[in-house]
This record gives structure tokens, sequence and C-alpha cells, in this order.
């Protein structure tokens, strides 16, 4: 008797704790105490349930090739300067090469030594016409396309974060593609916004050696291009591009800032972001703007000159603005951008879902709907055939769904349709269990054994075919979660809790309540 009350307080308590971690996740929760809502995690619902955006980024990964092999022809050439080389220029070609041009043979043998020691990710130079071609190998342009890929899952990744979307989901797909859920999304348009900006983030010098107009007519000079602005005319509405000529090479980047964050002009009152430069971009800006007092410094994201303010004196301090106009919350969008970081390559949207929130509670009805009528038809079925014994399978079947909420909402986890299959499975599982110790019970009491005994040597008997039955199906389900997408994977993290918990329920739970029949109420036959 002692064993079986405490197998009656692992059930209670189990039980108890499992209503108390759900109950928060339902309707209910407006009429229980703030305390227990607000500190108890939640079932969430996913994207097919409550509706939101379904996105895939196809990355760029030549483009984050093409942009490092910029970056890496800019340090050859400090290289080469530093060293006192001669050499005639040091120009990317293609998506992966870079071409030098050298004076004589001496040059060109040292120019490939140079590579060589510090540039190990080319092959051997080809020459022709004067000119040594690097090639970057095969492996680093592998790299480079895994970089690409991890490195903008992780960029969006930190860009939703701060956009607050509840439980996004964020995952690679293929060789370079982004798949983006974002359940409950109010603001599609914002959100795609967000995530699409490459944010890449220069600040170069005017070129004033030439007329824009003029530049856009005849060409820009070597090592300048035209870079327009877009401006919206507040009067009018309409956007009008203005042209300013910049030179190419970037004097800094986004890279070396430390913070960016919203602030307002006290004099217009209008927003701008105000930047702050960690020590080394510090550094450099400082430099920078008291090497070129009187010159225009044009502040550049992906492309756009937002100002192009003049350099009055040298700016200490690591301190920067970027104005143009914007709204309080183009403002803050940007902000979170170069916060969270610039993209490694641009991404292109390949497929663009919006699930609007009438098709999620349509979705949730007919989940609902189906996962009561499976219930409903087993439990009927169960108590039909096996009586007694059957009702005894029902409450273990309903310990074992009510445990399976509580634990979902424990672990915080995302409820989608699939997942509601998975509980629809979990009852069928719990169902099977119990009906291949029902029959090893009528098999033994066939056998003309006592109640107590039959009940004893069917647990006995069936437990490892229950075992094995489970296990397998716990094995599959990993596998869907290690290799499925978000909804498999709902799938997959209800399906592995509920024949967790079946286990507990169908030989701990039934069982407890034969033992109580025979103990107690020493029963001489039972109703199976």
């Amino acid at each position: 008797m002692r064993s079986i009350f405490w197998r009656l307080v692992l059930l209670a308590g189990f039980t108890v704790l499992a209503v108390m971690l759900f109950l928060p996740s339902t309707p209910l929760s407006k009429r229980l105490p703030s305390f227990w809502v607000n500190n108890i995690p939640k079932i969430v619902l996913g994207l097919d349930l409550q509706g939101g955006m379904h996105l895939v980024l196809s990355v760029d990964q030549n483009k984050a090739i093409e942009n490092h092999t910029g970056r890496l022809a800019g340090s050859v050439e400090d290289s080469l300067k530093k060293k006192e080389i001669p050499y005639g220029t040091v120009t990317r070609e293609g998506i992966s090469s870079i071409a030098v041009t050298f004076p004589d043979e001496k040059a060109k043998g040292q120019i490939t030594q140079l590579m060589t020691d510090e540039f190990g990710v080319f092959t051997a130079p080809s020459a022709q016409d004067g000119r040594l071609v690097f090639n970057l190998d095969e492996k680093e342009v592998q790299r480079l396309k895994d970089w690409s890929l991890s490195q903008g899952l992780e960029t969006i990744r930190n860009r939703i974060d701060k956009f607050g979307v509840s439980e996004p989901v964020i995952q690679k797909q293929g060789e370079n593609e982004i798949v983006v859920q974002l359940p409950g999304l109010k603001d599609p348009e914002r959100a795609i916004q967000l995530i699409g900006k490459t944010a890449v983030l220069e600040f170069r010098l005017l070129d004033d050696s030439m007329d824009p107009n003029t530049a856009l007519n005849t060409g820009a000079p070597i090592g300048s291009e035209v870079v327009y602005q877009q401006a919206v005319n507040k009067e009018t509405g309409t956007v009008e591009k203005i042209p300013y000529l910049v030179k190419k090479d970037a004097l800094l980047t986004g890279d070396s800032l430390a913070d960016a964050r919203v602030a307002v002009d006290s004099q217009y009152n209008e927003p701008y972001v105000a930047l702050t430069f960690d020590s080394n971009g510090a550094r450099i800006f400082e430099r920078v703007t008291s090497q070129n007092v009187g010159k225009r410094l044009a502040i550049v994201l992906d492309g756009n000159v937002h100002s192009a303010p003049q350099i009055r004196e040298a700016i200490a301090g690591g301190r920067a603005q970027i104005t143009g106009g914007f709204s309080y919350e183009e403002a803050t969008d940007l902000a979170i951008i170069l916060r969270a970081g610039a993209l490694p390559a641009p991404v292109n949207i390949v497929q663009n879902v919006t699930v609007g929130p009438t098709l999620g509670q349509d979705s949730i009805n007919a989940g609902i709907k189906a996962g009561l009528l499976g219930a409903v038809f087993v439990l009927i079925f169960m108590l039909i055939y096996y009586r007694l014994s059957g009702l005894i399978a029902d409450f273990a079947i309903f310990l074992n769904i009510v445990m399976l909420l509580g634990a979902m909402a424990w672990l915080n986890s995302t409820l989608t349709l699939p997942g509601i299959a998975g509980i629809v499975l979990t009852i069928g599982m719990g169902v099977d269990a119990n009906v291949l110790m029902f029959e090893r019970i009528k098999e033994e009491l066939r056998a003309g054994r006592t109640p107590r005994s039959a009940v004893n040597a069917g647990y006995d008997h069936a437990w490892w075919t229950v075992i094995d039955s489970h296990v397998t199906t716990l094995i599959t389900a990993a596998v869907l979660f290690q290799f499925g997408s978000g909804p498999i994977k709902g799938f997959a993290v209800t399906l592995s809790i509920g024949i967790l918990i079946n286990l507990f329920t169908s030989l701990v739970g039934t069982k407890v309540a034969f033992d109580i029949q025979n103990d107690k109420f020493r029963v001489k036959k039972l109703s199976i």
C-alpha cells in the first residue's frame, strides 16, 4: 500500500504542476493572478495558427566573395606600399581575382613573394601583359560562401530580436537560402525593410575636381564615382535624386561602430541617428577629420548618400550623426540595422507569404476539432471494448494530454498545426500501449491466473514490447527534429514529449489503478 500511496502522490503532483503550467496559456489566464501569469512560460502559437509572415531569402554569395576580394585588394596595396615594392595598380577583376601591374621582373618576383607570404588564400598567379592575376583558391571561395550564409543568418536574427517579434523561426535552407517565419507580425512591409537592408555604412570624401553632372556626361575621374542622394520633397512628396561625386575608397566603415541610437535635434525637432565608434574607429575618424578640414564627408548607406556635411574641425571622441529627414520610425529602424551589423551580402526575397489571422483561426478550429473528434472516438472505443479497464486507460490518456500541454508550456514550445497532429498521434500511442497490456492480462486470466497475478504478469510480459514501440517512435521523432523544417520540428517536439509522458502514464498510471482494485477492493474478477 505504501508503494501505491507514493505512486498516487507522484501522479497527483505531476498533474497539478502540469495544470499550473498550462493554465496561463489558455483564455483563463485573464482570471488568474498576475504574478502567476507573468512568471510562467507559455505555449506560443506558430505561424500557421496565429498568422504572420513566411519569407525565403536568397543570399547573394557571389557579392560576398566580390566584396571580400575588393577588401583584399586594398590590403594588398597597403602591403606593397609598406614594403616599398614598385607596382602600377591593384584592382579586383571579376568575382574572385586580383590583378597587380608590375614595372619589371624584379618587382614581379617581389609581388609574387609578398602574396605567398602574407596572402596565402590565392593560387599561383598567371602573368600576362605586365600584370599578375591572383585567383582565390576553391577552399577559400567555399569558406566565404558558407560564412556569408551563416553571418547573414546571425545578422538577420539580431535584427529581428531587436524588432521584438515573439518566437521567430530563422534557419538555413539549402546552400544559399534563409527561411524566416514571424508569427503574429502586424507590419510586414516594415519587417521586409528591416530584414533586407544590407546596411553597408561608409564614410567617403567628396571629389571636388569635377561637377557631378559633368561626371555623369563625361565619366567620373579614376578613383571616384557618382552616388545619388534620394530625398523626399516634403511639399510635393516626390523623390528627388541628387548626384554626388565621391571617392570610391571608404575612409571608415560601419564595422567600427560601437553603438547607434535615435536622438532628436533640439533646433529642428527632427530625429537623427547618433553614431558612436569603437576605440579604433574613433582614432580613424579623428585622423580623417583632422586631415580633411574644409572638405565634405559623405555618409553613404547602401549606395545612397544620406548627408554630406563639411568638416570644419577635427572631431575627437568618436561621435557622428546621420541626418536625412527621417521619421522617428525610420530612424529607429536604421539604428537597429546599424547596431545589428551589416549583412555580408545582399539578400533577395524569393518567397513572401503572409498568413492572415483569419486563416490562422480557421487552422486552430480545424486542428482542435480533429483532435477532439479523434480523442472522443478512441475513448469511447476503449470504454466499450475494455469496460472498466478501458475507463482506466481513458483516465491515463487524459493525464497524458494534461502533462503534455504542461510540459510544452514549461519548455516555452511553439504549437503548430503539425504539433496538434503530434498530440493526436500521442493519444494513439497511449491507446496502443494499453491495448498491448490489456490483451496480455486477458491471456493470463484465460490461463487461470488470479486478477492480481494476471495484472502483474501482463505488465511484466508487455513491458519490453511497449518500451520497444515507444523507443523506435522516439528515434523517428529525433530524426524529424534534426533534419526537419519549422512545422516538422513542431510535430517532432510534441510527439517526443508525448511518448515520454505516455510511458509514465501507461506503466505507472494504469498499473496503480489495477493495484488499488486488487489490494484495497480485492476484486475476484477484472472488468476487462
